[in-house]
């Protein structure tokens, strides 16, 4: 069993990989309080032009990861190969999701893909502070809202961003 310390994120690779570029900025910036293990560092797939192929390296990844965070954008929730199966394959681990609007949005909203809809989740807008304080605490949260039996969407509350200064 390899140790979980990685946060693995899903995206639109074709619509919202800005996102998260802008995250592994973030954390490469020295000078901003963001930081997380990153699961996409892992490995590549030798030969991406063939699912099995990706989705095994994938699987190295899911293996490794504490935390899935999806980034949540305009066509995430019609998208039907891979990001799909990424969701499905985080749900079935029990992995602590986050979703990240990138509309700004501070809960579930009718974007949130369909594969996730129902899970034990927490939602959140795309900013530097509450993604990091989402991956902070979220996953012990998880773990409590979990072993009680609770399901369904969650979000921070407002006193929490004004905690955050945002």
């Amino acid at each position: 069993m390899s140790y979980r310390n990685k946060t693995y994120v899903c995206f639109d690779g074709d619509e919202d990989i800005r996102y998260y570029r802008m995250m592994t900025a973030w954390k490469a910036n020295d000078n901003l309080p963001f930081d997380f293990h990153d699961a996409h560092d892992l490995n590549t797939a030798r030969d991406s032009s063939q699912e099995e192929s990706i989705k095994r390296q994938l699987r190295v990844r899911f293996e490794n990861s504490k935390t899935f965070i999806v980034l949540i954008g305009q066509k995430t929730k019609s998208l039907r190969k891979f990001v799909k199966w990424e969701m499905e394959v985080a749900v079935k681990l029990g992995l602590p999701i986050i979703g990240v609007n990138l509309d700004g949005s501070r809960g579930q909203t009718a974007l949130c893909p369909a594969a996730i809809f129902n899970t034990l989740s927490v939602y959140i807008p795309f900013n530097l502070k509450i993604i990091q304080h989402a991956m902070n605490h979220w996953p012990s949260e998880h773990a409590t809202k979990s072993k009680a039996g609770e399901s369904g969407a969650f979000y921070y509350k407002d006193s929490v961003f004004q905690q955050l200064g945002i």
